[in-house]
């Protein structure tokens, strides 16, 4: 059995090929991608694969994963996202299970500046 983190990885892999049907084909048929933040689920690969074919992207998109944590039928990814004008970050929760991706929890959080209160206990990653 193919664990999570290695299935998580490749998704990120076929999704860097922009080839929107190649990472549905990880997908098991009940699949399940929740977007918390707008309160969207995505309920099959083929609107997966509509929603990515008709996102008004500004280029090809690029996925590079920072880092992915776990094991077993569970992993957990942080995804730079960035189609040449946005830029965003991912932090994707993945459920896995006989070799396919069951359900996708994306945040995609804003970044915002940190603010001036805290600057003598923190470093900005930026200096």
């Amino acid at each position: 059995m193919t664990d999570a983190a290695t299935l998580a990885q490749e998704f990120w892999w076929r999704m860097g090929t922009n080839e929107w049907t190649l990472a549905a084909a990880l997908f098991a048929d009940n699949i399940e991608i929740i977007w918390p933040q707008s309160g969207e689920v995505i309920g099959s690969g083929d609107d997966f694969v509509a929603i990515n074919e008709n996102y008004p992207a500004h280029g090809k998109w690029t996925f590079k994963v920072e880092r992915v944590i776990g094991s077993g039928g569970h992993a957990i990814t942080e995804t730079r996202v960035s189609d040449g004008t946005i830029e965003a970050l991912a932090v994707s929760i993945f459920e896995c299970a006989d070799d396919r991706i069951v359900r996708i929890t994306e945040y995609w959080p804003e970044p915002f500046d940190a603010p001036e209160w805290r600057r003598k206990w923190v470093t900005l990653r930026s200096e």
